[in-house]
């Protein structure tokens, strides 16, 4: 079992990356769910993903997934709250058992150069020092916020401001000045930086 890493996330919550080496009748057997989805990769990280969901809470039920108007997954009775991101061959998800939930993980990839002017700042360009890995954890704590968050219509340079970055001796602590709350706010996300890949979650709503 390729299980690279597994934490808790603050008092209810856990998560874990998963590299998926497995062929797709492994998730399959595990999982009993039945996908249209056409793309060999996207399938197979789809079956990974919920395969992670329930080695995360063995009791997940994955057959009552639904998606939202905003095409955010959830469950319809909130027994749990989770957030699943793909990278392939990565698989990073996260269980919560009381609160919304986000995480995000990225391989390295020389296209995110070449975007990042339109999810960062002049300021937040700063901070990343035009480095490829700083520029992907600032990509993915964006998401993990975007997938927390779960609405449509937000602009990650406008809405998701970072106010600030920093290394610590367990990865990366990232403050996120949350603008689409009636009051605006801080969210402290956790992040790591890996050989292949960057992973960030939200680990606080409020800092």
């Amino acid at each position: 079992m390729p299980l690279l890493q597994e934490w808790k996330v603050g008092e209810t919550g856990i998560a874990a990356i998963w590299r998926a080496d497995e062929p797709e009748e492994f998730f399959y057997d595990r999982t009993g769910i039945d996908t249209t989805i056409a793309n060999d990769t996207k399938r197979l990280e789809h079956l990974a993903g919920r395969f992670l969901l329930q080695h995360l809470q063995h009791d997940f039920p994955l057959h009552t997934i639904k998606r939202d108007e905003h095409n955010k997954p959830h469950l319809p009775d909130k027994e749990y709250y989770f957030s699943i991101s793909h990278s392939w061959p990565y698989i990073a998800a996260v269980v919560d058992s009381r609160q919304d939930t986000g995480i995000d993980i990225q391989v390295w990839s020389p296209r995110i150069m070449d975007i990042k002017t339109k999810f960062l700042s002049d300021t937040e360009l700063e901070w990343c020092r035009n480095q490829h890995e700083l520029v992907t954890l600032a990509w993915c704590s964006k998401e993990a916020i975007y997938k927390w968050h779960g609405r449509k219509g937000v602009s990650f340079k406008n809405h998701l401001p970072i106010s600030s970055i920093k290394q610590s001796d367990e990865g990366y602590d990232v403050v996120i000045d949350f603008q689409l709350a009636p009051v605006p706010h801080p969210v402290l996300l956790k992040g790591i930086i890996d050989a292949h890949f960057s992973c960030v979650w939200v680990a606080h709503a409020g800092v």
